[in-house]
């Protein structure tokens, strides 16, 4: 009777084994949220819409803020306290692009103390590299304009084991892209002179940043740029351009039912980015 018993726990064991394998090889879906111009109105300017703070992120590896947070976001420090309270700034999946009114106050050494990161930088992990950038820089900011786009050299020049780029950006920068509108069709902003670097007052994004977003889509890495200045007329945006980089955005506008947020999807690590909008009051509802 006792060895039959043992047989029993070997056999449980080897079977519970055999189910648990396939499983333990794959690394289970990692799932992040995108959110743009999602400051509450009628406010001090220190909160977000209301209905992000009955939502639950629990679910996602992190939080990607597309610009304008809160309508007057570094203004006190108590703010970008609150921000944090909500959205785990200094989880190393969180990213924050700085809108307009989150920067117009300055105190960036606030966000650099939330997020242990500068205003601008480049990260990989689970396949994916991800370029936060501040389109907030101009000329006057020229050092740190001319560093914003090295790190954007660097990744374009030497990108291998991703499988997807990702460039994140408050501002309508794409203009004359070939392919798209132009932002001010669908965005909040249309920053036509933008200059991504001092060198002169001809590197737009579309002269200097998108010619090598084409080089690594040409390498076999899926590019895409998403903006958070949106949703006061169109509620998402999402476009390939005549050389298959995509081009996405969405953003909240004043708690109207139709905003949107975007999930951004890894199955698994061998397997690109998947994106896909939702409706938020109707998330909130089943939440």
């Amino acid at each position: 009777m006792t060895r039959i018993y043992n047989q029993n726990i070997v056999f449980l064991i080897i079977l519970i084994g055999f189910f648990n394998t396939p499983v333990l090889a794959q690394r289970p879906g990692t799932q992040y949220i995108f959110i743009g111009h999602c400051y509450q109105i009628n406010t001090p300017g220190d909160k977000v819409d209301y209905r992000l703070e009955a939502f639950d992120f629990s679910d996602f590896a992190g939080v990607w803020l597309g610009g304008d947070v809160c309508s007057e976001a570094m203004l006190n420090y108590s703010t970008v306290a609150y921000i944090d309270s909500l959205f785990n700034l200094g989880n190393a999946e969180t990213h924050w692009s700085l809108g307009n009114h989150d920067a117009r106050n300055m105190n960036w050494e606030w966000y650099e103390e939330f997020t242990g990161r500068e205003t601008y930088y480049s990260f990989h992990s689970n396949g994916t590299t991800r370029i936060v950038m501040n389109s907030n820089l101009l000329s006057t900011n020229c050092e740190m304009l001319n560093e914003q786009f090295e790190i954007i050299q660097e990744v374009c020049d030497t990108i291998a084991e991703s499988m997807d780029l990702v460039l994140l950006m408050h501002h309508g920068l794409w203009r004359d892209i070939p392919g798209l509108p132009n932002p001010g069709v669908y965005a909040q902003s249309d920053l036509r002179y933008w200059n991504a670097n001092c060198d002169s007052v001809n590197t737009q994004f579309v002269d200097v940043i998108y010619p090598r977003l084409i080089e690594v889509k040409q390498r076999g890495v899926n590019v895409t740029c998403i903006l958070g200045d949106m949703g006061a007329s169109f509620k998402k945006f999402d476009v390939f351009s005549d050389d298959s980089v995509r081009f996405m955005g969405c953003g909240l506008y004043h708690n109207e039912p139709e905003d949107n947020v975007l999930f951004i999807e890894k199955p698994f690590f061998n397997e690109p980015l998947r994106f896909t909008f939702h409706n938020l009051d109707s998330l909130l509802s089943i939440q």
